[in-house]
């Protein structure tokens, strides 16, 4: 199967399904839900790590690539998961996480020790002739991006938490140790590899301080290095295997490098993820804000990288939803009056595109952001910091709590709703995020009497068997419109007209002469009369196909 066919579906391990009552997802409980991810029909599942870890950033922070790590299982349990889901046709793509280890990894110790040839796996530099840090670099997580390496005098970089420490990528054995991890999981069979920040890799081997009123990441983001090492990385280890899929976390990347990214000919990467369509909601550009999203704003985002994407034959990641994410029902959909419509709709506004669609775990179903009532209800350090830094700049705490509620990377975290008991049918136990409203959404009840995850089925079959949802051309449609997303998708004298209202109120189009004759390909509502002027329902996506 062509990679413009395939679809991938995102699981959380320690969210997914726990099989020892520990509170914890671990990988005994997704062997134990493959026929749920058989049903759904996935081609490939990305699963966050599960590699050892002191999850001080829920396993992103990793002390050992080549161990599970003993709250998921073992070896042995990871051998018999990529098995049985090869038994059922579904590969397995793992997170590689390459710019940062846990100082708790063996190379960070040994350096830590006195090591040489490992301290040259890391930034270490000296602090300023005024005794300051060595650069001025903001930490993406909060605070200076600088902390003292043991008690050489020296700092070390960490672009996130201080227990993730930067590597450096100038130095070719760092580079060969990432492609041996890589080169250690294909053994393995694992067909899948999704590089964690990679883009963050290229930064300067003499770092300097970023401008007044200049964010630090421009100076190391997307520098043309990158794809010097992606190039290098591709050919010593999964560019090996002709049926390899790749995807690459891309921080604040632009359509220009991801084209380079992901142009075949230039042997890098099968796709990226890029996230400015999911920083609509931001107030300025700063995360932590409340804000309706800009409905003008997104789809020109989704738009531009739709058509600058097809221009230059780059090819992207299609997503919502993410375990760093709130759920984008709650964002740009109607959770309360039509949750269902809201969630065909945005499944289908990504699943008819050009590119390759992720589903995130629960998205077919429809969850939602979890009714958290305080901070004691989250746990992820990122969305407590935050709290704290909103209330020291001035919000107040109910505010504080407020923003949080809304964007917190926990809200997608929270277990994977099996039932409406009071543990979700996740765990005998007590759960290490609690879940609020599986009494109403849950799978049990999905499969029983919902439309979302038997529309989700619908999409994933065409993809497979149109070619034009595949392999066809995109360009936009009606693009001044206000409340339409629309598109159109070509192959030969094939057409294809997607349309997706992204609000609660009826909208009409009026429908170029030639989409007139046009077949219902699908729509979230039925009985859809295609005339002159086609009325769309609340949250309604209906595509329009003319061979």
């Amino acid at each position: 199967m062509k990679l413009s066919q395939k679809v991938i579906y995102q699981i959380y391990p320690k969210s997914f399904y726990d099989s020892d009552g520990d509170g914890i997802g671990d990988l005994r409980g997704i062997i134990q839900k493959i026929p749920y991810l058989q049903k759904l029909n996935v081609d490939m599942i990305w699963f966050n790590p599960f590699f050892v870890s002191p999850q001080n950033d829920n396993g992103y922070d990793v002390a050992d690539y080549y161990n599970v790590d003993p709250m998921f299982g073992t070896m042995a349990d990871f051998d018999e998961l990529v098995a049985q889901l090869k038994a059922v046709g579904i590969e397995v793509m793992l997170d590689m996480v390459f710019n940062h280890t846990s100082t708790q990894h063996a190379w960070f110790q040994k350096a830590l020790a006195g090591d040489p040839d490992y301290q040259q796996f890391y930034y270490l530099r000296p602090g300023k002739p005024d005794g300051g840090l060595p650069t001025n670099w903001e930490s993406k997580f909060g605070g200076p991006a600088w902390s003292p390496f043991g008690e050489t005098g020296l700092y070390y970089l960490h672009l996130y938490d201080p227990t993730q420490a930067d590597l450096d990528w100038h130095n070719p054995a760092v580079r060969q140790a990432c492609a041996d991890v890589v080169n250690f999981w294909r053994q393995k069979g694992v067909k899948g590899f999704r590089f964690d920040v990679i883009n963050v890799t290229g930064k300067a081997e003499k770092l300097v301080d970023a401008p007044a009123g200049i964010a630090s990441k421009t100076l190391y983001t997307d520098t043309p290095v990158v794809q010097d090492y992606l190039k290098e990385l591709n050919a010593a280890s999964f560019g090996q295997d002709v049926d390899s899929v790749t995807v690459g976390e891309m921080s604040s990347t632009t359509i220009e490098n991801s084209i380079g990214y992901t142009n075949p000919a230039n042997r890098e990467l099968s796709m990226v993820f890029n996230f400015h369509h999911l920083k609509t909601d931001y107030v300025d550009g700063q995360k932590w804000s409340r804000m309706p999203f800009d409905f003008r704003h997104l789809k020109q985002l989704l738009n531009d990288w739709a058509a600058g994407m097809d221009a230059g034959s780059g090819w992207q990641a299609l997503f919502w939803n993410n375990h760093d994410q709130p759920r984008a029902l709650n964002r740009f959909g109607d959770v309360k009056r039509f949750r269902e419509q809201s969630a065909t709709m945005l499944a289908t506004t990504i699943h008819l595109m050009r590119g390759t669609p992720f589903i995130y775990m629960g998205e077919e179903i429809g969850m939602t952001d979890p009714d958290y009532q305080s901070m004691a209800d989250y746990v992820d350090i990122e969305a407590k910091n935050a709290y704290h830094e909103l209330v020291q700049a001035g919000e107040t705490p109910a505010d504080a709590f407020a923003i949080v509620k809304t964007k917190a990377r926990d809200n997608a975290r929270t277990p994977m709703q099996w039932n409406d008991s009071v543990h979700a049918g996740f765990t005998t136990g007590q759960p290490w995020l609690k879940p609020t409203n599986q009494a109403t959404i849950n799978v049990q009840a999905e499969l029983a009497h919902g439309h979302i995850f038997d529309y989700y089925q619908r999409l994933i079959q065409l993809r497979k068997q149109e070619a034009i949802i595949a392999d066809g051309a995109y360009a936009p449609f009606a693009l001044a419109d206000s409340q339409v997303f629309g598109y159109w998708r070509t192959l030969g004298k094939q057409r294809l007209l997607v349309l997706n209202n992204f609000y609660g109120t009826e909208t009409t189009v009026q429908l170029p002469e030639k989409m007139r004759a046009a077949q219902v390909l699908i729509s979230n509502y039925p009985d859809v009369q295609v005339q002159a002027e086609l009325t769309l329902k609340p949250y309604q996506s209906v595509g329009l196909l003319l061979s």
